[in-house]
């Protein structure tokens, strides 16, 4: 089998070459015959695009594809579109493999599609980190367990499954959502979502520090909005729950935030002691408490 790994980017360029130089060093099976990872940069302004022309003898796998700045759906669409082979696996351009991760989607896939007549997808393991120089060196944590049914961090798919239920939609031009409203299209048809634990893939991401705070708020409210595209498209009591748009979750974050008392503003100076004591995870998670309240209030406003 052929394999077209499609990573959208946006100026990600330091992390970006750890992805691809984990890409280039797969040790292939004999379920593998070939692949190319199509890289579509987001309109990207720090060199990523031309550090890739200049590196064209270290990424004999890569295409380049180039876009104005229109996000990741328009530019994982753009992939597909322009892909070779039959087998589309999607990663995020912060992750960074193992060097069995295609032949471990590949091996998985097949041994379904054999009972499943492609109607299935496999899901990776994603394992977050913020250690820049040696990301495989992170343990698998509790808080790496995800229970979404499509998320584009570690997945593969038939080309032609994901073609016949129309790609991404673009009108999610703001953070999030749009791998999930897909996967409910892949849902309502039978798709079957097959865990792949040993295609680890590490989603390095930078310390948290309160200097992230503003762009976190940000990218809340904006989740919230795509929340209600998501909702408008998928009117079910499914998709309620998973966006938060209850009752119950309004009354969660609110008693969690004790009517608001907890907020960011109040938080900080904890927040600034935890990070001052190397447990910025722990920051952060204390932080997504009124973050998810904020992301609520969006919700019920914007509704």
């Amino acid at each position: 089998m052929n394999v077209s790994i499609v990573i959208p980017t946006y100026n990600r360029k330091p992390i970006l070459k750890k992805c691809l130089s984990a890409l280039e060093a797969q040790k292939l099976n004999k379920n593998v015959d070939n692949y190319e990872i199509i890289v579509v940069d987001d309109g990207s302004t720090d060199g990523t695009s031309s550090w890739i022309k200049n590196n064209k003898d270290n990424l004999p796998h890569v295409v380049l594809y180039e876009q104005e700045h229109g996000g990741p759906a328009l530019g994982r669409n753009l992939g597909v579109i322009n892909s070779k082979y039959e087998i589309i696996i999607f990663i995020d351009s912060d992750l960074i493999v193992l060097d069995n991760f295609l032949n471990s989607h590949v091996d998985k896939l097949l041994s379904f599609w054999r009972v499943n007549n492609k109607k299935c997808f496999t899901y990776g393991t994603v394992v977050n980190t913020s250690n820049f120089q040696n990301p495989q060196d992170e343990k698998h944590k509790l808080l790496d367990t995800s229970f979404a049914y499509f998320a584009t961090g570690n997945v593969a798919i038939s080309k032609e499954l994901i073609s016949s239920v129309g790609l991404f939609d673009t009108s999610f031009s703001l953070y999030g959502w749009e791998d999930l409203e897909l996967g409910e299209r892949l849902r309502k048809i039978g798709t079957k979502l097959i865990k792949c634990p040993d295609a680890v893939g590490f989603h390095w991401h930078p310390p948290f520090d309160c200097n992230q705070i503003d762009s976190l708020i940000v990218q809340e409210k904006e989740r919230a909005r795509m929340a209600l595209v998501f909702f408008k498209k998928h009117p079910n009591l499914r998709v309620r729950f998973m966006i938060q748009l209850t009752l119950f979750h309004k009354l969660l974050w609110q008693i969690l935030c004790i009517g608001g008392l907890i907020n960011v503003q109040r938080l900080l100076p904890f927040l600034k002691i935890l990070i001052n004591h190397g447990k910025n995870r722990i920051a952060l998670e204390i932080l997504r408490i009124p973050l998810n309240l904020i992301y609520i209030k969006e919700l019920n406003k914007s509704k």
